[in-house]
């Protein structure tokens, strides 16, 4: 069992490196330019644009939410008599994993929305 875990941790390990080392193609924008740049949408390339930023903002939450599942198995292993007093730890990267999964499905949502009304803009 203990053999198992650490192939699994260490498999996501090697896939955040990986992913890490890809280059970022997206810009970064403010909260504030991402809704001034949905109120003026209107044409294709600006959807587009949107959709790119928000897969981009998917992409980098589930490498967030692929490193709370090692650090979830690696404190989950640990069993001292300090980390069972509430809130544990492995209640904390599980909290995280589950923040950063469903941030992840709304980016993905959103990026979906703006990849079908670039779709419906086009000629």
């Amino acid at each position: 069992m203990t053999h198992k875990i650490q192939v699994l941790t260490s498999f996501f390990v090697l896939a955040i490196g990986m992913a890490c080392a890809q280059p970022k193609t997206a810009a970064q924008y403010s909260h504030a330019e991402v809704e001034k740049m949905i109120r003026d949408a209107h044409t294709a390339q600006q959807y587009q644009t949107l959709a790119t930023y928000f897969r981009s903002r998917q992409l980098a939450l589930k490498q967030q939410a692929h490193y709370e599942i090692a650090e979830w198995v690696r404190r989950s292993q640990i069993t001292a008599g300090l980390y069972e007093k509430y809130p544990r730890p492995v209640d904390s990267s599980r909290n995280r994993y589950e923040y950063f999964s469903y941030e992840a499905q709304k980016m993905s949502q959103q990026a979906a929305h703006f990849e079908s009304l670039s779709a419906k803009v086009q000629p």
